[in-house]
C-alpha cells in the first residue's frame, strides 16, 4: 500500500519519471469462437436507499418540510410562526391527523402566518412554474397570501413571487396556484399570509412542486436527478433500502403498505439514519412517504429497470439493536410474511385482486410484472436464516414464479459470510446479496473474486458496493478506477453475478451523513460523479455474451506479473467490448489478439472511450460537473491482432466490429 500511495503521489505531482516511463507490451487472447455465459439485463443496475436527504429534499421533488405538521417531537419543526396560529389533531386524514388554524392576529398591523425553510432552503428557479396546494377550510371566506421570498434581499420587497388562494368553504378541499418567480433563489422561503381580517382559516398538507417533473407527472420527482438514474440504463432497480427496511427499532422500519395511497394520508416515518451519526446530525430527518413503492415500480417501469422491493424479515437493526427482544420471534412472523405475500399482489395481481385493485385505483391497472423480491437486508447470525425460511417456504408455495434474494450478511468475507452462504444453499435462495465498502488494497485484490465460485449454487448480487479509501472517504477518480477494475470480474463471471448496484446512490451536499456517493446535488443543480460514468460505460457497453480475455492463459485480474491490468470482453451481434484498467502510473501497451477466427476473418477497430484523470483525488463537482468524463478517441487497426496503448490511471472501452 505505500508503494501504491507513492505512484499515486508521483502521478499528481506530474514527475518527469512517471511521464517518461516506457510502455510495457501486454498480449491480451480474446476468444472469439467459445463464446461464455449470457449478460443477464439485470446485471447492472441501481440501489436507491434514503440516506444523504434522498429521498425528501432529493428525488422526492416536494419543497416543503414537514408539510402536514406531523414531526413529533414538535409539530411546527422546519415552519416560523407569527401571529396567532394554532396545532390541531382532529384533521380530516386519519394517519396525518395535524393541521394549523391560522386567525386574526388581533390587531390591524399585525399579521398571521406561517415560514417554510425547506430542506436547506427551497430552491427555485427564474421563470420557472411552481405549483403551490394546500388542504383548506373556513367557517366564512378568506384569502391566503402565498409568497416565495429571499429575505436576504435588499430590494424593496422580499418575495420574487406572489398569488393568492381564496378558501371559500366550511369543508375541506385542495386549493391549488402557480407561482412562477421573477429571480432565481437557492434558499428561499415559503411565507403564507392570512390576508382577510375577523376569520380563521384551518390549513393541512401545504404543498409546493415544481411544475416541471420528471415524466410532468404532477407531484412526481426532481428531473435532474432522475433523469440522472435513466441515464445508466439500468437493469434492476433495488428498493427502498438498505437499512431504512430494518429499522432503528420495528416500530420505525420501512413499512411499504403505509407508503401507499393518497399522499396525504400517507403516514409520517423516523429514518433510521436520523440519529445514527452525532457528528453528522440531523434531528429534523424523517420519511414523509410521498416516494413510496407505488413511485418506485413507476420509476423502475420509466427507466427500464426491473424492480427489486427489499421487505422487512421482522429483525430491526442488528448494528442497533444487540438483544433478541428488539426482533420479532419466528412464531409471529406471520403478519410480516403476509405483508410480502401481499405486495406481490400489489404488483402483479388483477384488478379483481385486493391489493391489484389499489394499484389501480393508483392509476396503474396493468400489473407491475414483479419477478424479483428481498427478505431483509444485512442481518446476520442464526437469526436470520431462521427469520427468512418461513418467507421462502410461503412465497414458494403461493409465487413460485418469484425468484428470492436472500443475504451473506454485512461482510465480503469471515465468520458470517462463510456461514450464510451455505445456508442460503441451504434455503434455496435464487441470488445472494453480498456487500463490500471497502478500500484501495482490497478492491485491487478482488479481480478474481468470482472465477471459482459454485457455478451451480445461488448467484450473485453485488448489492451494495463502493471503494472507501482510508483517509480518503469522499469521491475521487482513483477510487472510481479501482470500482471499474473490480467490475470486470463481476462481468467476466456473468454466469454467478446476476446483479451489481453501487451504493450509496443519492446525495445533498448540505445533507449528506456517508459518502463516497453516485450522484450529489444542491437544492437547483446536480452533477454526475467518476463513479457515476464508470457505472454508465459499464451499462451502455454491457453486450449480450462474455468472451474469454486472458493473458498468458490466465484472466486479467491484475495479478502478480500483469502489469496492473484488469480487463474483461463481451460480444453483442458483430460488436465486440473490450473494458481494460490500467491502474498503474505508466502507459502500457497492449496487443488485442483476437483467436477463433477463419482464415480469413479479421476485427476492426471502430473507437475506443477513455476515463482518465492526471489528478488521482479530483473527482466532479457542483463547481465543475463535467472535469472528468469520458472521451472518444481514435482507435484504428484491422486485422486478427491490433495494437493500441492505454494511458496511466486509465478506464478504457474498446469497441470493435467483426
Amino acid at each position: 500500500m505505500e508503494k501504491l500511495a507513492l505512484r499515486a503521489f508521483l502521478a499528481v505531482a506530474g514527475m518527469a519519471a512517471v511521464s517518461s516511463a516506457a510502455a510495457q507490451s501486454n498480449r491480451l487472447d480474446i476468444d472469439l469462437k467459445n463464446v461464455g455465459a449470457p449478460i443477464q439485463e439485470t446485471m447492472y443496475g441501481i440501489f436507491f436507499e434514503d440516506i444523504n436527504f434522498a429521498a425528501d429534499g432529493g428525488l422526492y421533488a416536494e419543497l416543503v418540510k414537514n408539510r402536514s405538521f406531523e414531526f413529533p417531537d414538535d409539530a411546527l419543526q422546519g415552519w416560523k410562526a407569527f401571529g396567532k396560529v394554532s396545532v390541531q389533531d382532529d384533521g380530516p386524514f386519519e394517519r396525518c391527523p395535524h393541521y394549523v388554524r391560522l386567525s386574526d392576529p388581533g390587531h390591524a398591523h399585525k399579521q398571521t402566518g406561517l415560514d417554510n425553510e425547506g430542506f436547506f432552503g427551497i430552491g427555485v428557479k427564474a421563470g420557472s412554474q411552481y405549483r403551490f396546494s394546500v388542504w383548506a377550510r373556513t367557517d366564512s371566506r378568506a384569502v391566503l397570501r402565498v409568497e416565495l421570498v429571499n429575505t436576504a434581499s435588499m430590494g424593496e420587497n422580499h418575495f420574487v413571487a406572489q398569488a393568492r388562494v381564496t378558501v371559500a368553504s366550511k369543508e375541506w378541499k385542495k386549493y391549488t396556484v402557480v407561482l412562477t418567480p421573477s429571480q432565481i433563489l437557492p434558499k428561499g422561503t415559503l411565507r403564507i399570509f392570512l390576508e382577510t381580517r375577523g376569520v380563521s382559516v384551518d390549513v393541512e398538507h401545504v404543498s409546493l412542486f415544481p411544475v416541471d417533473t420528471w415524466k410532468g407527472r404532477e407531484g412526481g420527482l426532481r428531473k435532474d436527478l432522475a433523469q440522472a438514474l435513466a441515464d445508466l440504463h439500468p437493469g434492476i432497480f433495488r428498493f427502498p433500502g438498505g437499512c431504512i427496511v430494518e429499522g432503528t427499532d420495528l416500530d420505525t422500519r420501512y413499512n411499504w403498505k403505509n407508503t401507499i395511497g393518497p399522499v396525504e394520508n400517507r403516514p409520517l416515518n423516523e429514518n433510521r439514519w436520523e440519529y445514527t451519526f452525532p457528528h453528522r446530525f440531523y434531528p429534523d430527518y424523517y420519511q414523509s412517504y410521498g416516494l413510496g413503492f407505488y413511485e418506485f415500480f413507476l420509476l423502475s417501469e420509466d427507466i427500464g429497470a426491473e424492480p427489486l422491493p427489499i421487505v422487512s424479515c421482522g429483525l430491526a437493526c442488528q448494528f442497533q439493536n444487540g438483544s433478541p427482544d428488539a426482533h420479532v420471534p419466528v412464531s409471529e412472523l406471520q403478519p410480516y410474511i403476509q405483508d410480502a405475500l401481499d405486495l406481490i399482489e400489489f404488483a402483479n395481481g388483477g384488478v379483481d385482486t385486493e391489493w391489484g385493485r389499489v394499484r389501480a385505483g393508483m392509476g396503474h391497472p396493468e400489473p407491475f410484472n414483479l419477478k424479483y423480491i428481498g427478505i431483509g437486508n444485512e442481518q446476520w447470525d442464526k437469526l436470520y436464516p431462521d427469520h427468512l425460511e418461513p418467507f421462502v417456504k410461503a412465497i414458494r408455495k403461493a409465487h413460485p414464479e418469484i425468484r428470492i434474494v436472500g443475504s451473506s450478511g454485512p461482510d465480503s468475507e469471515g465468520r458470517q459470510f462463510d456461514y450464510l452462504w451455505p445456508e442460503m444453499r441451504r434455503l434455496g435462495a435464487d441470488l445472494v446479496d453480498e456487500h463490500f465498502y471497502r478500500p484501495y488494497d482490497w478492491f485491487l485484490s478482488q479481480g478474481a473474486r468470482y472465477d471459482n465460485y459454485d457455478r451451480n449454487g445461488p448467484k450473485v448480487f453485488a448489492g451494495e458496493y463502493a471503494c472507501h479509501a482510508q483517509g480518503r472517504k469522499w469521491n475521487h477518480f482513483y477510487a472510481s478506477l479501482l470500482e471499474a477494475a473490480f467490475m470486470t470480474g463481476l462481468e467476466r463471471n456473468a454466469d454467478v453475478v446476476h446483479m451489481a448496484t453501487y451504493a450509496p446512490l443519492f446525495a445533498h451536499v448540505e445533507g449528506w451523513q456517508w459518502r463516497p456517493d453516485l450522484i450529489w446535488y444542491d437544492n437547483l443543480n446536480s452533477f454526475r460523479t467518476v463513479s457515476w460514468h464508470v457505472q454508465q460505460l459499464y451499462g451502455q457497453y454491457k453486450g449480450r455474451n462474455t468472451l474469454k480475455v486472458q493473458m498468458d492463459g490466465r484472466n486479467v485480474t491484475g495479478a502478480d506479473g500483469q502489469n496492473g491490468l484488469f480487463a474483461s470482453s463481451v460480444v453483442d451481434g458483430s460488436k465486440i467490448y473490450v473494458k481494460v484498467v490500467n491502474t498503474t502510473d505508466r502507459a502500457q501497451e497492449l496487443t488485442l489478439n483476437f483467436t477463433g477466427l477463419k482464415k480469413k476473418q479479421t476485427v476492426s477497430a471502430v473507437t475506443r472511450i477513455n476515463l482518465t484523470c492526471t489528478d488521482l483525488y479530483k473527482d466532479n463537482s457542483l463547481d465543475d460537473p463535467c472535469l472528468i468524463v469520458p472521451s472518444e478517441a481514435p482507435f484504428a487497426g484491422q486485422g486478427q491482432s491490433i495494437d493500441t496503448t492505454i494511458d496511466p490511471y486509465c478506464f478504457t472501452v474498446f469497441v470493435l466490429e467483426r
